[in-house]
Formats: structure tokens, C-alpha cells, sequence
């Protein structure tokens, strides 16, 4: 319990720093910002998505809506995947989490790694995969508006968003900390908690000398926790207390690197999408970018750095005979984060139990439809906004918890269903 306890003070801190710049950026860094340049098959727009992809907080199951919705704006194919690959390996928040608890040279080695694989994913679509991507062309909105000759954008095409009322700088520091301590709470707090939880299990029982038979063949070790990372479901920022308590027993910390890598970029869910929505040659070229990127790295690290710099920063605080006195900033930090934690997974869902929605007036028309696949707010943001381009939507609800939207106005039912399912959801109406 003492060492659980360690793990929650020693990141808290940087938690709620990581979970604050997240929605300052999320308010106050334009959206188009991110498809406007993406547009060109070309290195600069690869290299340019993964710059955007790295720093945002966004985890595997929302950055398939994301990524989806800047390949509608235009985004060549090789963009899109450069910005699939980049943004679940980090994001701010977790680049910050990562020195709180595994140090510096983790906390640059790793988005620098999300960086290379991401650009060298990138390079690999345009150059093995353009056929499909100038077929796809026709698809783009982009392409539509010039076949119709009309254009809603002013040379920037961002059909997904409907147009969003100017902000004064109040207005957005409030949707900051909205989106920071509620919404990414909400999103990324349970897998947190469980990275955590792991973290302690780990701890209390796993043996001390459980890799140790791995010590003197790292590559076999990095294959282990490959088979294990790239199936299942790990959060950029909850997989970090996870790769420090294997590394405290033994993991190699080019293994603990294709965790943090693998594990947030690679699951099933996101494979499923990628395949459907983007086809089988760009997820064979997406696995081996990953993969290939991962594995390259992890043996960079185990033979050629020296492992002293990869020892988690807590290490000497768990296995030091006196009971470490902990600051005063960290618990006030762990406090501040369970009631934050408290408020969106327990009060802010009451509240909107209470309020009733506009949408379900009863002097306009009302079309209810079931939504699949949404698994996060970052699905429910893409796919209001995907509804609300629609021609004829006056207003739209989307609500996570049942896969529902409720779209009041006289819009058509099937280019609701069009929308949405050009994202990577599943979509019918009730």
C-alpha cells in the first residue's frame, strides 16, 4: 500500500499539469490548424502531423475519430497514418507523467520515438499505398465542393465542424478546465486507475527477480511484451506506472519502451477501424511502422545507452529502509486529483441526468439514431460535429453512455448516417 501510495504522489503533480495544458491547448489552439496543412502526399505534411499528433492528448480510441475526420478535410493517407501513429504514443500530459516517474531520458526518448515511427509510417503509405489514397481523392470534400461549386470554407475545407461562435479569453480558460479536468478525467481516468492498480500488483507480488532470466537477452524480453502490448487496450499516460513497476522487477528498459509504444498506438479496436475505414495494405504498413519502430528503438536503448539513466525516479524512495517523508505539494496534488476524479465519474454524470436537453423539444422534428463504436468524449465531440454539418440540423445531442444522438431539425437521415459513418462508426436509426 505504501508503494501504491508512493506511485499516486509522485505523479500527481504532473498529472494535473499535463491534464491543464491538455485543455488550454484544446481551447485555445484552433482546430483547422491541424488539417489545413495535411493535404499533400509529401514528407513536409507527414513530418507535420506527427509535430501536431505528438503533443495532444488524445488516447488510441480517440485519435481513430480524429485522424478519420482530418482524412475527410482532405489529409493525404500518409498524414493521416503519420497522425495516427504520433498521438496515442504521448501527448502532453503523459510526456509530463513519463519524467514524474521514469525520468528525463525516457521523457525525450519517447516522443522522439513516436516521431521517427510515425514519419516513417507516413513515408511508407505515400510511397507503397498512393494508388488508394488518389482514388480516394473523389471522396474528400474538397472534391465535392469543387464538383458542386460550392465552397463553405474559404479555401479550408473543415466539413466536419459546423462554425463555432467567437470566445473571449474567459469563455475559453472555462472550457479549458472543463475539457482538462472533466472531460480528459472522464476519458483517461479509469485507465489511469487501472495502470495504477496494476502498478501496485505488480508490486506486492510479482517477484523481484522475475526478468531476471531476460537480463542477458533483452530481444526476447522486448518479444514478450510486444505479443502482450499489441492486442490489448493501454493508455498512453496509464501505461506508465505499468512499465516502472516491470522495470523495478527486472524489464529491460527497451522492453518498458515497446510497452509505452506499442501498448497506446496498437490495439484491437484500433486495428478493426484502421482496416475498415482506411484498408488492409495502410494497416499492414501501420503494424510494421509501429512494430518495426518500437523494437528498433528498444534495442537502441538495452545496447547502446547506458542503463543507469532508465531507472525509474521512485526506485530509491520504494526500497529505502526508512519511510520517505513525502512533501506536502504531492499530497495536496493526490487530494485535489480523487476529487477531480470524484466529480467526473460520479457528480458530473448526475448533473446531466438532471438538466433536460433542449433537442427533445416536441414543436420540431425529433430523429433518434444508435451510434456504435463511441468509446470516449472525443468520439462524442467528432461525432456532434460531424451531425451539425449536416444541412438541416438545427441542434444534436450525443450521449456516450447509451451510443444515442438526438438531432432536432429537418435534415436528411441518411446523410446523418453518411457523416458519421465516413468516421469509422457504426450508425442507424432507433
Amino acid at each position: 500500500m505504501t508503494d501504491f501510495l508512493n506511485l499516486v504522489n509522485e505523479m500527481a503533480p504532473y498529472l494535473l499539469l499535463g491534464f491543464l495544458i491538455a485543455g488550454l491547448m484544446h481551447a485555445f489552439v484552433p482546430g483547422r490548424l491541424y488539417s489545413r496543412y495535411l493535404s499533400a502526399g509529401n514528407l513536409r505534411s507527414v513530418l507535420l502531423a506527427a509535430l501536431f499528433g505528438i503533443p495532444l492528448p488524445l488516447c488510441s480510441c480517440g485519435v481513430l475519430p480524429t485522424a478519420m475526420s482530418l482524412r475527410r478535410e482532405g489529409a493525404s493517407k500518409g498524414a493521416t497514418v503519420s497522425f495516427l501513429i504520433a498521438t496515442p504514443q504521448t501527448g502532453v500530459d503523459s510526456i509530463i507523467a513519463t519524467f514524474s516517474l521514469l525520468g528525463l531520458p525516457f521523457a525525450i526518448i519517447r516522443p522522439l520515438a513516436a516521431l521517427v515511427t510515425s514519419v516513417f509510417g507516413g513515408v511508407l503509405i505515400n510511397r507503397f499505398d498512393r494508388n488508394s489514397d488518389d482514388n480516394a481523392t473523389a471522396d474528400t470534400p474538397a472534391a465535392v465542393h469543387e464538383h458542386t461549386g460550392h465552397c463553405c470554407c474559404e479555401g479550408t475545407c473543415d466539413a466536419t465542424q459546423a462554425p463555432e461562435p467567437p470566445q473571449g479569453f474567459g469563455a475559453k480558460l472555462l472550457l479549458a478546465l472543463r475539457y482538462g479536468f472533466v472531460d480528459m478525467m472522464q476519458d483517461i481516468g479509469k485507465w489511469l486507475i487501472i495502470g495504477l492498480i496494476v502498478a501496485g500488483l505488480i508490486t506486492a507480488f510479482v517477484p523481484a527477480s522475475f526478468f531476471a532470466d531476460y537480463v542477458n537477452t533483452p530481444l526476447l524480453s522486448i518479444v514478450l511484451v510486444l505479443l502482450l502490448a499489441v492486442p490489448m487496450y493501454l493508455c498512453a499516460t496509464g501505461s506508465i506506472p505499468i512499465a516502472a513497476a516491470l522495470m523495478l522487477k527486472g524489464l529491460s528498459p527497451g522492453a518498458a519502451l515497446v510497452l509505452l509504444m506499442a501498448g497506446p498506438a496498437c490495439n484491437v479496436a484500433s486495428i478493426l477501424v484502421i482496416n475498415k475505414v482506411l484498408g488492409r495494405r495502410t494497416l499492414v504498413l501501420y503494424l510494421i511502422s509501429i512494430v518495426g519502430g518500437a523494437v528498433a528503438f528498444a534495442l537502441g536503448i538495452d545496447y547502446l545507452l547506458p542503463h543507469e539513466w532508465f531507472i525509474p525516479t521512485f526506485a530509491g524512495e520504494m526500497h529505502d529502509c526508512c519511510t520517505p517523508v513525502t512533501p506536502l505539494y504531492q499530497w495536496l496534488s493526490t487530494g485535489l486529483l480523487l476529487l477531480l476524479l470524484f466529480n467526473a465519474f460520479v457528480i458530473d454524470p448526475l448533473r446531466k441526468r438532471r438538466i433536460a436537453p433542449a433537442v427533445h423539444a416536441h414543436d420540431t422534428k425529433v430523429q433518434t439514431f444508435s451510434v456504435g463504436g463511441m468509446s470516449c468524449h472525443h468520439c462524442q465531440h467528432n461525432v456532434e460535429r460531424a451531425i451539425r454539418s449536416v444541412e438541416g440540423v438545427e441542434d444534436v445531442e450525443v450521449n456516450l453512455e447509451r451510443g444515442e444522438a438526438c438531432v432536432k431539425g429537418r435534415a436528411d437521415a441518411q446523410a446523418i448516417c453518411t457523416a458519421v459513418s465516413q468516421l469509422g462508426y457504426e450508425i442507424s436509426i432507433s
